[in-house]
């Protein structure tokens, strides 16, 4: 049984939220402001698993999300997706005329920058995490300063919040898997969907030659992304999410990949939240 978890950023991030609906006990959630920490605590086993955002509705994938799951050789278990609400909030009795500063993750900015160009006075600036910021606030009493965060982050930590649903779109997803040191122990015929990582050689056509395996197999494939092999320069890395009705298709898949791609693996093999 899961009983610890590492988590990027503090209680009431979006990450925080997730661990609550995603497990059906409770858990203890480790703090870690990067994703390299999460990692970190993962690795030398001070939780059970780790929860990590790959990739949002609106700012695209967290590539170096996925370099690290495949770097350290880790499992994703599970995915979890989770409507992303962000909030405009300060210390009470303040309007959004007296507030200078917003700071908030680069993700968050970038998803509400509409927001602020009808109010030019503020001054945007990057941080670690969301919900820190508004612990930041309410601990140092700090005036003129926002932060865009979630509802629970706000009621957590005793802010005010002057504006609801700043995002540009207001359908806002993020992805997040749940990730562990070794593979799952989700049954097989609960698996329908895969996380996989292969190198597609030089030779004209190799990366369509791939594509076509999965689609003799019977796979649909939902996402698609490349990153740079540093050592090899010109070369790319697939980064490849595929769904299936039958597990036996995407085992036949495999192993026709296996031979044909370079650097095939598993990254994980769990259920498909979206169904």
């Amino acid at each position: 049984m899961i009983k610890t978890v590492a988590i990027q950023g503090v209680k009431g991030s979006f990450h925080h939220i997730v661990t609550q609906q995603f497990f059906e006990n409770a858990v203890d959630s480790i703090e870690c402001l990067t994703f390299d920490r999460v990692v970190d605590a993962l690795i030398t086993k001070e939780c059970d698993a780790a929860i990590m955002a790959l990739e949002n509705s609106i700012a695209g994938s967290i590539i170096p999300n996925y370099a690290l799951i495949d770097k350290f050789g880790l499992h994703i278990v599970g995915e979890h997706y989770l409507d992303i609400q962000h909030n405009l909030m300060a210390l009470p009795n303040q309007r959004i005329e007296d507030i200078e500063e917003v700071y908030s993750h680069p993700m968050a900015l970038l998803q509400c920058k509409e927001f602020f160009k009808i109010h030019p006075h503020i001054k945007l600036v990057e941080d670690k995490d969301t919900a820190e910021v508004a612990q930041r606030i309410q601990e140092q009493q700090l005036k003129g300063i926002g932060a865009i965060a979630s509802v629970t982050a706000a009621e957590i930590f005793n802010l005010n919040i002057l504006a609801h649903g700043i995002q540009t779109i207001k359908h806002n997803e993020t992805r997040f898997v749940i990730i562990k040191r070794t593979n799952s122990e989700v049954n097989q015929s609960d698996i329908n969907k895969a996380s996989i990582k292969f190198e597609a050689n030089h030779k004209r056509g190799s990366l369509a030659a791939i594509l076509n395996v999965m689609s003799d197999c019977k796979l649909n494939l939902t996402k698609i992304q490349s990153l740079p092999i540093i050592e090899t320069p010109w070369k790319y890395a697939f980064f490849v999410d595929v769904t299936f009705e039958n597990y036996k298709d995407f085992q036949k898949a495999k192993s026709l990949i296996d031979i044909m791609g370079d650097g095939f693996k598993v990254l994980g093999e769990y259920k498909n939240a979206k169904l």
